[in-house]
This record gives C-alpha cells, structure tokens and sequence, in this order.
C-alpha cells in the first residue's frame, strides 16, 4: 500500500493560516509557526476585548451622565437614585446621549429626580 503524504491538506491548512495573517508585521504572516503563534494571540486578544469594550463603554457612560449631573446640581449616585424613585427608567447608554445632546431633556430628568429626592 503506498504512503499518503497529505500534501493538499497540509497546503490548504498553511493557505488558510496564511489568508488569516495577510497584514502581519515581518515573518509573522508567512513562516507557519509564527503565523500560527500570532493567530492565537490575536484571537486571545479578541475575546478578551470584546469583554472589555462592555466595560469602556459602561465607564465613558457614567462620566457623561456624571459631569452633566454636576452642571444640574446632582451627582450620579443622587441621580440614579432619584430616577430609580421615580420610576424612571433608562439605560445609561440612552442617558448618557441625551446628556450630550439634549441638555434641557436631561434638566428635566434632573428635575424629577430631585423631586423624588425630596430636594
């Protein structure tokens, strides 16, 4: 019986590495060991910043509402407290935007916080 090499395989498995690691730097995107190194680190990287981007945008959120609470005369614990007694609820991702983009909106949300606060 003769031997089977697996040429195509083999080549197929180093041509779909290697469309994977096109735009690598230096020998990183065509010597096998350290594409496939780099892939893996690459993907490692990926997954865990995918996670973190959650957390950023969460951070940059609470920094907005934040500072445009203080320009109305609350905090952001007071006026998530507030709004949260009121009945109020919206994310901070829709807070944070009306914040930057409709400060009257926000004043008004300001307002019945305070008003739930007994302020």
């Amino acid at each position: 019986m003769p031997r089977v090499k697996g040429g195509s395989a083999s080549n197929c498995k180093y041509k779909r590495l290697f469309s994977i690691t096109k735009g690598y730097f230096g020998r990183k995107k065509n010597i096998f060991k350290l594409a496939k190194q780099a892939f893996f680190r690459s993907m490692t990287n990926a997954y865990r910043d995918r996670k973190a981007r959650k957390r950023d945008f969460r951070r940059l959120w609470i920094i907005r509402i934040n500072a445009a609470a203080r320009s109305n005369g609350l905090t952001y614990s007071l006026l998530m407290n507030g709004l949260k007694r009121s009945g109020i609820e919206i994310n901070r991702k829709m807070l944070a935007d009306v914040a930057i983009n409709d400060m009257p909106a926000f004043a008004k949300l300001v307002d019945q916080a305070k008003v739930a606060l007994g302020k």
